[in-house]
């Protein structure tokens, strides 16, 4: 049987729509820095603390905006102990396959998918996101094709909980350039993590959007840790002091790995989701890397999901920056937090 697919249109390549939304000499200047900043951090050249914070997803252009501007106020603030790498979420995986899948698909929530209208919208909300606010951002790498339409803008990119023990995944991660974050897998096998680190780390031959491609490895592939849930269904948090310095000795063990890093996911596992916990567990994490030297050195940064109001709403509610899909930390309690950080790094 014929495979079973209506295809609607052909979508514009990446070439061609950063020629309709190109960078100028500004914007490059900025992601050459911050790009070079972050890798120092990762390499340990840099003792600062990184934070990728921001809305578990990007659904409305004004919204981040106003947001990734009162974060970059408060990086100046900041800066000499903490570098803030925003989430820019435009593409959101969906447990069961339903519901909202970030701007790429729906640059309008309450409007039906239109992909070419969301791959623009996201291309262009970016773009004025390092053009106001002087901040390069995060995605997820949910579709690896996707990547090259963004990726002379991003600074760090991550790959999700159900992608990291695939093919394609792992091997665009190899080439991209910009430090990846590895996610540990919902069913918490951390050698799933360590081995889509070790093949992200090494150069790799693979088909890439109709291409035969070579990549020359990426020594900023690191692991992100975000809890994980059981065969029984039970929630597992793997933020403690136990889990940090058990996933130093798993890098002990592979010592053909580069820069030895982790972020420690403060939701989805590691908080049952229950967003305010997010700040309890933030300052657990630094508690560990202040009794540990060992763990001091591995925990690089965290990543908590943080947007304009507390909470979530439904889609099509009225609230300005609310979250459509996880529940958030609002503004006030995460400027309190940072500025927490800030004293324990």
């Amino acid at each position: 049987m014929e495979m079973q697919m209506d295809f609607i249109r052909k979508l514009p390549t990446p070439l061609e729509v950063k020629e309709m939304y190109p960078t100028d000499d500004k914007i490059k200047k900025i992601k050459e820095l911050r790009d070079e900043e972050i890798r120092n951090i990762l390499s340990g050249e840099d003792d600062r603390f990184i934070l990728v914070i921001g809305p578990c997803s990007a659904d409305n252009e004004e919204a981040v905006l106003e947001y990734v501007s009162r974060l970059s106020k408060l990086q100046e603030e900041v800066k000499d102990k903490l570098l803030f790498i925003p989430r820019v979420y435009t593409n959101k995986p969906r447990t069961n396959g339903t519901g909202y899948k970030g701007m790429v698909h729906q640059p309008d929530p309450n409007k039906p998918e239109d992909m070419f209208e969301g791959i623009i919208a996201s291309r262009r909300m970016h773009t004025l996101v390092v053009k106001e606010t002087g901040l390069t951002c995060a995605e997820e790498m949910l579709y690896p094709e996707y990547h090259r339409y963004l990726s002379d803008l991003l600074s760090f990119v991550s790959v999700g909980a159900r992608s990291v023990e695939d093919q394609q995944h792992r091997l665009t991660a190899s080439g991209v350039g910009i430090p990846c974050g590895m996610k540990n897998p919902t069913g918490g096998d951390l050698r799933v993590m360590m081995n889509s680190i070790e093949a992200a780390q090494n150069p790799q031959r693979f088909i890439y959007r109709g291409w035969e491609v070579d990549t020359p490895g990426n020594e900023f592939a690191l692991a992100i840790l975000r809890g994980y849930i059981d065969k029984y269904g039970i929630n597992h948090p793997n933020y403690h002091y136990e889990g940090l310095y058990n996933v130093y000795k798993l890098y002990k063990q592979r010592n053909n790995l580069k820069n030895p890093a982790v972020i420690v996911d403060c939701n989805h596992s590691n908080s049952n989701k229950d967003y305010m916990e997010q700040i309890r567990i933030a300052k657990d994490v630094m508690h560990s890397r202040c009794s540990s030297s060992e763990i001091h050195s591995l925990v690089k940064g965290l990543m908590i999901e943080s947007y304009l109001l507390d909470g979530k709403q439904e889609v099509g509610g009225d609230k300005f920056g609310c979250s459509i899909t996880d529940p958030c930390l609002g503004w006030e309690k995460t400027e309190e937090l940072i500025k927490d950080l800030y004293d324990l790094v």
